[in-house]
């Protein structure tokens, strides 16, 4: 298990204008508990504090306050050597990749392996093992300006992996990737946590991200974990209006610009005005047939204004907006609450709005 216990990290920043510096808080009494062999998300807006947290999960960078404890080791009570050799057991990977331009792939890959003065034969032997795990053995002569950049950070992942680590960093890995080669990565290491069992701890600003392969995430804001929690939890029923904000083109939960033609209102004034409600269906109950249940058994009218279906890691949701005219709304309203399911008035249009698209 990985567990941080009130890390706090202080920086000294020259202040504009002035000679003397003042205090700046990357990180705030931050608390967290990884389970071994769980891929671990940490999400937040570029400043939140995120590189800083995955470098003192290492001790790249020591924490001023707190302590980082991986597998029982207190990592922050190391001297130097001891360190080091912990640090062994804890691959990392970089959005900028951080190859050496001078060395083949072969020689990225080996880099570590010949740090640790493994043999010649040991060291081939590992390469071409790890290479082939992440799909890059026909690209072992080549250098880094031969490569794409998923090509890239491959090299990076394997050498990240040379020297069997319990636990892989990942800092942006995919930041610097088109939208196919992010998918791709995240499927390697998808691959490389179910066939090693290896922890990783993954640091994104994107929630596509933590939704295609993450376990648990904890959202950082300002230096401070504002909200963590399973993945699913965390996308079903968020808090923080931070974890809203990171979620919101996720889930589509911002009213759609076609609402901009109705006469919409949050409070509701007439009883005859249509109501405008959003669904968030998980699990099971994304299959079922609930629009056309409540169109049959409370004869109300269903305009669909948006929706979507995606998943998170392998449980489907939608989210679909919907207004709602005539017949029974208040018990359909009732009845769909009653579900397995997210029901939200957004509010009320004064009439049956018509709806330019």
């Amino acid at each position: 298990m990985i567990r941080l216990d009130c890390v706090s990290k202080i920086f000294k920043v020259s202040e504009p204008g002035s000679a003397s510096k003042k205090d700046f808080h990357a990180l705030r009494d931050v608390s967290l508990e990884i389970e071994n062999g769980s891929i671990y998300g940490i999400i937040g807006r570029s400043g939140a504090g995120k590189s800083t947290l995955i470098r003192c999960v290492n001790l790249l960078e020591r924490p001023t306050a707190g302590r980082v404890f991986i597998n029982g080791v207190e990592m922050t009570s190391l001297k130097e050597a001891k360190l080091r050799a912990a640090r062994r057991k804890i691959g990392m990977i970089f959005q900028s990749f951080n190859l050496l331009a001078n060395r083949t792939a072969f020689g990225n890959i080996a880099f570590p392996l010949e740090l640790e003065r493994w043999t010649r034969q040991d060291i081939a032997d590992r390469v071409h093992e790890i290479a082939a795990l992440v799909g890059i053995t026909d690209k072992l002569d080549q250098y880094p300006s031969q490569l794409s950049g998923g090509q890239k950070q491959r090299i990076g992942i394997a050498r990240a992996l040379a020297n069997r680590p319990d636990l892989l960093l990942s800092d942006e890995a995919t930041s610097a990737l088109d939208p196919q080669t992010t998918k791709s990565v995240l499927t390697l290491l998808k691959d490389i946590n179910d066939k090693l069992g290896l922890t990783v701890i993954l640091i994104t600003h994107e929630m596509d991200v933590i939704k295609e392969i993450c376990d648990s995430v904890a959202v950082l804001d300002s230096g401070e974990i504002v909200e963590e929690g399973p993945v699913l939890k965390i996308f079903t029923a968020p808090i923080k209006s931070v974890t809203k904000e990171l979620l919101a083109h996720v889930l589509r939960t911002r009213l759609p610009d076609s609402l901009a033609g109705l006469e919409f209102t949050r409070e509701r004034g007439n009883r005859q005005a249509d109501v405008l409600l959003r669904l968030s269906f998980f699990g099971n109950v994304a299959a079922q047939p609930i629009i056309s249940d409540i169109v049959r058994k409370f004869d109300v009218d269903v305009n669909i204004l948006a929706a979507q279906l995606d998943h998170v890691r392998t449980t489907p949701y939608g989210t679909i907006v919907v207004q709602l005219s005539g017949g029974d709304r208040e018990e359909a309203i009732e009845y769909l609450l009653d579900l397995n399911l997210k029901a939200e008035v957004m509010g009320y249009v004064a009439r049956s709005g018509d709806i330019t698209y």
